[in-house]
């Protein structure tokens, strides 16, 4: 956990002085570890006049750490990856709806929770990685192929403990039902090449290496293989392809980087602009050229080429929420089929 010099003098200013004198103060809590966010924090002072302090952490230690904080906590916004841990930081009620004209109009319907508590501002797919030589593309256009006996010994995918796949097979149990993800479930695991681990880079290096035949990865580890200059990486990519699964059904999984208001927030107005300012053109693009990700609003701006060669792809437009409610019932899924 990485604790910034400016947030301890300001955490404690916040404890002992009236709300009004801190409304040019955002406390932002974030479990993103990229570099290039420091675009969109200069970037939102810049425009706003704003200082921005933060703590940065892992996902589930930030969160534990603001419920443990409770009404003192200095946090006005979580920003977190994943919709099931943003889920979950609401089911511990760490979030209060907020309602604003300009992430209603700027996002879409499916990126923003019923009851406005949190938000998606930048998404990455889902998405099946083949070997060129040893798989026919063909055989892999939907998730439901993975489970198929044709790729028998030939799928490696990182643990089903994870919360990148356990938001996969939320959104199957959403579309499939569950009966029907349980056994899509068993076969996955029936088709395993070797026993779950690593991250996603180490799913994509593996079917390259002609370990496995296919791998599921989050696309933005894809791109920046693409992206990178060291030749082992140029082999990786020219050694696969990638697949936008379900393109003729439901669309591509898509999950998000996501933010929420934190119910007890000293600086609310200061939250909300935060929020509001991530569904800018200007944070937009920043999400799409630091990290490989998808601007989720429509006409922003994409000047990353590497991602854009990727073409357009039917993305899933299930609601992010699910993702969220659907997460205990995929991890009962997963441990009943062995997908560990």
């Amino acid at each position: 956990m990485r604790l910034l010099a400016p947030l301890t003098l300001t955490a404690a200013c916040l404890l002992s002085t009236p709300l009004q004198a801190q409304e040019n103060v955002l406390n932002l809590y974030s479990s993103r570890h990229y570099q290039t966010d420091e675009a969109l924090y200069s970037g939102f002072s810049k425009a706003t006049g704003i200082k921005l302090n933060r703590i940065e952490a892992g996902e589930d230690p930030l969160i534990a750490r603001i419920k443990t904080e409770g009404a003192a906590s200095p946090a006005d916004v979580l920003v977190t990856v994943d919709a099931g841990r943003l889920w979950r930081a609401e089911q511990m009620g760490l979030f209060q709806p907020i309602e604003s004209k300009v992430l209603n109009e700027r996002l879409p319907a499916n990126m923003r929770t019923p009851d406005g508590q949190w938000f998606g501002f930048s998404a990455r797919a889902r998405v099946i990685v083949y070997n060129k030589v040893s798989v026919n593309p063909a055989d892999v256009q939907n998730y439901e192929d993975l489970a198929n006996p044709k790729l028998k010994g030939k799928v490696c995918t990182r643990s089903g403990g994870h919360i990148y796949n356990l938001s996969l097979m939320s959104a199957l149990i959403e579309h499939l039902g569950e009966a029907k993800a349980e056994q899509w479930a068993k076969g996955v695991v029936d088709n395993f090449a070797r026993a779950p681990k690593g991250g996603d880079t180490d799913q994509i290096k593996g079917v390259a290496s002609g370990e496995c035949g296919v791998a599921i990865s989050n696309s933005y580890y894809y791109v920046r293989l693409m992206k990178s200059d060291k030749p082992e990486d140029r082999k990786i990519i020219e050694a696969t392809g990638l697949i936008w699964p379900n393109q003729k059904s439901f669309g591509t999984h898509m999950n998000v980087s996501g933010a929420g208001v934190i119910k007890t927030a000293p600086n609310k107005a200061a939250a909300i602009k935060y929020l509001e300012y991530l569904a800018s053109n200007e944070a937009q693009s920043y999400f799409a050229n630091g990290n490989n990700e998808w601007p989720v609003v429509k006409g922003a701006p994409l000047n990353n080429r590497e991602l854009a060669s990727l073409g357009n792809f039917k993305m899933d437009t299930l609601n992010i929420s699910a993702l969220g409610k659907n997460q205990p019932a995929a991890q009962k899924i997963f441990d009943r089929a062995g997908f560990k």
